[in-house]
């Protein structure tokens, strides 16, 4: 049997696939029985979190262990095989060890370093073991990888890495400020009471803030979690437990939320953080994140820029006006008429709107696009905007190409008030409307946004040590596994020796009928010495040698040479396994 993972993780697949793809606990009870009852699976275990779903298996063929698992994960997951396929990677024996050790040191997190996985692990291996899907390979190959993992956090640097995904999150939400200064005296909602969700509240509780209120479908999760907070002696905070249904009262007052709850849908809509909001959000000229006003933006003191819509992302520009002595075209000779978008400048130019960018062909004096009485630029009729770009092509075709001119002038985006509510959400799939995005006065920080926001984050030399250590250990591991495999056919050799060794006592008595037991022993004990003797450096040679890449035929040398049963050598391994399993397990 051979070890397999099949799954998708945030490295492999986008954000809205993996909250597709999310499994809640009973589709994993699902997968996990449905998977040992497949042909090619002896035992499974699935590790699934907010950015990863996997399913680990012990299976006897490999290609079709790989269809199977492939096809149990599109089921349970709901997404077509046809489309989850693309985002599914397949580790396989040692790389397939590798993987988990890696998962387990918080090399593959979103966040680098990173220790909530190792409860994940652990939570995993345990449904794993009370559904009996975990024999002696996973039993063996998770335990290790918990070892593993908090063998790197102890002997490295590896938490100064990354933080916890939560903590991630509050810096992400904060602006990278420091969140003790961000949070102090603020008021929080925490929606869930999982792992996840406590990790927050404790983490705003340590960070200051006045209040937390903790909301719950289960009320008495709610409120062990708010009584926990309220006890705690590092902290000094107000914590108390609300029904979910006073969410939408309970957010009109908070200024952070963190939702991470297991709920199929959304928790949050757009329309319930919109009415949270109204009527919060300071008049008066905003600040930007850097605490800037508008006009103190780079490039303002140049002089005022033209804005399009704000869809469209540039700076527009007239088409008429004196016409600068490098550029070739007649523009005064084009009717006048507003500026129009950057795609419609690179139809024009015959180049692509990135290119554009660089090489502008208006003037500075033209007429800018008219603005609304917010003071908003307005979008071009696409009539107007198609036969400006006629006109001026007509021109362009005669000349060739538009030559360099000049940068493009500063974009002078609308201003957004400072966020009065921040929201944090941790859950896969989404608690939260993603179109909360787009409101007025609401900062948004989700799994697609902190992937996003991870991808260039540093990463510490402690991490080559880690991967250090994680080749070391799967190396081990390696060899241990294997010259576990070898195991059984020892035993059964050494069975049959002992077998012989009887047999041959036994007719030893019948021709010699008067041999006293003193001498019966002795002959006894002589030729176990014997057989011993031959068979002790067979039996610890092949084992080492086992123990090497690519040893595993010589369990099958060693059932040739001597003849041994293959039902003699399985019944010793499902005798080790059950006895193992007993073991971690404990009583069923």
């Amino acid at each position: 049997m051979s070890l397999l993972v099949v799954g998708l993780s945030h490295r492999s697949a986008p954000v809205s696939v993996l909250e597709r793809a999310a499994l809640h606990l009973d589709a994993q009870v699902k997968l996990l029985q449905d998977t040992v009852a497949a042909e090619p699976a002896t035992e499974a275990a699935v590790l699934a979190t907010c950015n990863r779903i996997e399913l680990y298996a012990d299976v006897d063929k490999f290609h079709a262990g790989v269809a199977e698992l492939s096809t149990l994960l599109a089921q349970h997951s709901g997404v077509g095989l046809e489309e989850l396929t693309p985002y599914l990677y397949v580790h396989y024996e040692d790389r397939a060890v590798h993987h988990l050790f890696s998962v387990a040191c918080g090399l593959d997190s979103m966040v680098v370093g990173e220790g909530q996985i190792l409860g994940q692990i652990k939570d995993s291996l345990a449904r794993a073991q009370d559904l009996h899907t975990a024999g002696r390979l996973l039993n063996d190959l998770f335990q290790q990888a918990l070892r593993v993992g908090k063998r790197a956090h102890s002997e490295t640097g590896i938490d100064r890495a990354g933080q916890s995904l939560v903590t991630f999150g509050l810096e992400q939400l904060s602006f990278g400020a420091d969140v003790q200064e961000w949070a102090r005296g603020k008021k929080a909602l925490v929606i869930g009471a999982g792992s996840m969700s406590s990790l927050a509240a404790a983490t705003l509780a340590r960070a200051g803030v006045a209040e937390i209120v903790v909301a719950n479908r289960t009320g008495e999760r709610a409120e062990r979690l708010a009584q926990i907070l309220s006890d705690g002696d590092d902290t000094d905070v107000l914590a108390r437990a609300v029904p979910m249904n006073a969410v939408p009262g309970e957010l009109t007052r908070a200024d952070v939320v963190v939702s991470c709850t297991g709920a199929t849908g959304l928790v949050l809509t757009a329309e319930a953080v919109a009415s949270a909001v109204r009527g919060r959000i300071a008049e008066g000229t905003p600040e930007d994140a850097a605490g800037r006003t508008p006009d103190a933006r780079p490039g303002a003191a140049d002089g005022p820029a033209h804005p399009r819509a704000a869809q469209a992302g540039t700076a527009a520009r007239g088409l008429t006006g004196a016409a600068d002595e490098n550029c070739p075209l007649d523009l005064p000779a084009v009717q006048a008429a507003p500026g129009f978008s950057v795609l419609g400048e690179a139809a024009v130019a015959g180049m692509p709107a990135a290119e554009l960018e660089q090489h502008a062909a208006w003037v500075d004096n033209a007429p800018g696009p008219q603005t609304s009485a917010a003071g908003l630029a307005t979008a071009l009729d696409p009539t107007e905007e198609a036969e400006a770009i006629a006109a001026l092509a007509a021109l362009a075709a005669t000349v060739g190409r538009i030559p360099e001119r000049r940068k493009p002038e500063p974009v002078a985006e609308a201003p957004r008030p400072a966020p009065v509510l921040f929201v944090l959400d941790l859950a896969m799939p989404r608690d939260v409307d993603a179109a909360a995005h787009r409101l007025t006065g609401v900062r948004l920080v989700d799994i697609e946004s902190l992937a996003d926001a991870s991808a260039d984050a540093p990463m510490a030399a402690d991490v080559d040590q880690v991967r250090r250590i994680v080749a070391d250990e799967v190396a081990a591991f390696g060899a241990a596994l294997r010259a576990a495999h070898i195991t059984p056919t020892v035993v059964a050799l050494r069975t049959m020796a002992a077998d012989v060794v009887a047999g041959e006592i036994a007719r030893l008595e019948g021709r010699l009928p008067g041999l006293d037991d003193k001498h019966r022993a002795e002959i006894t004990q002589t030729v176990k010495r014997v057989v011993d003797k031959l068979l002790h450096a067979p039996t610890v040679r092949v084992k080492q040698l086992a123990a090497e890449p690519g040893g595993a035929g010589y369990a099958d040398a060693l059932r040739t040479l001597f003849d041994l049963d293959q039902e003699t050598v399985a019944a010793v391994s499902r005798a080790d396994n059950d006895s193992e399993n007993s073991k971690n397990r404990g009583p069923a």
